[in-house]
């Protein structure tokens, strides 16, 4: 494949359903095509793909050049904080939020998550099957944001309804136009509960994250309603979406793969080593877009100032910077995927993902050691961030 042919056919690619299923053969013809590519992106806008491993973390750590401030509307009426607004702001932003993520305070929700995992398995495992994406990866994460945030479980329909019309609104091929109006009425029904929300939390604050965004200070002065609309936005998005997605892509490959699962029935301690192998070669979030802030070049591609840029984290993620970059190896020394980013917008929430997931392995495979995909059935996952559309899970 020739430069010339990728940058042409890439957009067509990315969203291709048929590639996000099982991506890896996609990417290494776009590394092969070049490490920076140009092309014409959605909407007939002039866009830059990063393709290789060593473009890619240099892209995510110059924000002054690949700028995520307005990168991409997904209905809302602000930036979503903090990952939509660059250095020097940012920082304000993480100094808030980060303590609320830290390892130290993620860590004291292990037992809390471990018993939301086997409430999860309860439910099922007589059955001897379950859609794993409706019975286990959705509920999961679903249900530890909620506590997390101190939001009623009765809720989680709505937000579900939202994240779905968000990330992958139903509409025909193509219908950009529709899909925007999707997002734009989930966008507004979103500010409209938040803002309700922040109010009583306002009055009468709880003990959840909500309560802490509707009383904090950045800069010494409280967060204006734009700005804890704006973490708010983020964090259902976040909450929701991309552990499900990641759950899904694990426990498929897992599934497919029972010389792997073997291991971690073997070695219960290796799950945190498989999810960081799981993500690198699976990367359930494909790519991120930013925006060409300034006249650069990198890879002795020009980059212009106006420019989308769409990073493949995917693609870089099996690049050879990582030795046997084709194999999957849980016991890899050095994994510095990027699955969570990299730079000052890495993942807020990349210790509570690695939680959910790392639980989420050692439980299931405690319980359900044995599983399989039913024979003729085809898993399919949406494109840009990876999700099955159903995984039909069966066991003795």
């Amino acid at each position: 494949m020739t430069a010339k042919s990728a940058t042409i056919d890439l957009e067509t690619a990315l969203f291709d359903p048929r590639h996000a299923d099982a991506p890896q053969p996609m990417y290494a013809a776009l590394r092969a095509a070049g490490a920076v590519t140009r092309g014409i992106g959605l909407e007939g806008v002039p866009t830059v793909y990063v393709t290789r491993y060593e473009e890619a973390v240099w892209a995510l750590r110059h924000p002054e050049v690949f700028s995520s401030a307005a990168a991409v509307s997904i209905g809302q009426d602000q930036p979503l904080i903090p990952l939509q607004v660059d250095p020097p702001d940012h920082a304000k932003y993480r100094r808030f939020l980060d303590p609320q993520f830290s390892p130290k305070r993620i860590g004291e929700l292990d037992a809390d998550a471990r018993g939301i995992v086997n409430g999860l398995i309860d439910t099922f495992i007589e059955h001897g099957e379950c859609d794993l994406n409706e019975d286990f990866a959705t509920p999961l994460p679903s249900a530890i944001f909620l506590r997390l945030m101190g939001l009623p479980r009765s809720d989680l329909p709505r937000f579900l309804q939202w994240r779905d019309d968000t990330i992958r609104p139903k509409v025909a091929p193509g219908d950009l136009e529709a899909a925007a109006a999707i997002r734009e009425r989930a966008g507004s029904d979103i500010t409209a509960y938040f803002s309700a929300a922040l109010d009583e939390q306002a009055r009468a604050p709880g003990d959840g994250l909500l309560a802490t965004i509707a009383t904090g200070r950045v800069d010494d002065r409280p967060l204006t309603r734009a700005e804890q609309l704006g973490i708010c936005h983020l964090l259902l998005l976040g909450g929701l979406d991309t552990v499900t997605a990641t759950l899904d892509c694990a426990l498929a490959y897992l599934a497919g793969n029972p010389e792997q699962r073997h291991q971690l029935l073997d070695n219960p301690d290796g799950a945190a080593g498989a999810v960081e192998e799981l993500l690198r070669w699976e990367t359930p979030v494909m790519m991120v877009v930013r925006i060409i802030k300034t006249d650069a070049e990198l890879a002795g591609v020009q980059l212009h100032a106006g420019d989308h840029a769409v990073i493949l984290l995917g693609s870089a993620n099996l690049d050879e910077e990582f030795p046997d970059a084709d194999r999957v190896e849980f016991a890899r020394e050095t994994n510095r995927h990027l699955s969570f980013g990299a730079g000052p917008h890495r993942c807020l929430g990349s210790h509570l993902a690695r939680l959910e997931l790392r639980v989420a392995l050692e439980e299931w495979h405690r319980r359900i050691p044995d599983y399989r995909i039913p024979d003729g059935t085809e898993i399919h996952y949406s494109p840009g961030i990876r999700q099955a559309n159903a995984l039909p899970l069966a066991w003795s």
